[in-house]
């Protein structure tokens, strides 16, 4: 089982967490976007929508090597603008619940000027621990 690591000597972390010890097969994600099935963003110019695609995106990518969305142990999000992000908190916030529920694994973000996609606003690289569920 992965074990969330917050050490009670550091300020509490909120939304995120310090680390993950994990015991499994790593599974590196390369990074996610909103794009459809055909390679495309799907809500150009609407970041809570390409967050929300990255992340099922995501998930979809670790339940087919047969792991569950608990199992990701580290986020890192590209976005294109920092001030937009923190602006639409808690609607991202509610996404990420509905994908991850109370999960909250090891995350960074960091502000970009450009992405590999021209349309999109957000990428997500995760790394997943995958246990065996049996």
């Amino acid at each position: 089982m992965n074990e969330i690591v917050n050490p009670p000597d550091m300020a509490p972390p909120v939304g995120f967490a310090y680390a993950v010890k994990c015991q499994g097969t790593l599974l590196f994600l390369g990074g996610a976007t909103g794009q459809n099935r055909s390679g495309k963003i799907r809500a150009p110019g609407d970041l809570v929508a390409q967050f929300d695609d990255s992340l099922a995106n995501i998930c979809h990518v670790v339940r087919s090597a047969g792991g569950r969305p608990e199992d990701v142990v580290k986020l890192t999000y590209f976005v294109k603008d920092r001030d937009d992000y923190v602006t639409k908190r808690k609607p991202l916030g509610d996404v990420y619940r509905k994908h991850f529920g109370k999960h909250y694994p090891a995350q960074s973000l960091f502000g970009v000027t450009s992405l590999w996609e021209e349309d999109a606003l957000i990428e997500i690289e995760a790394i997943a621990c995958i246990n065996n569920h049996a």
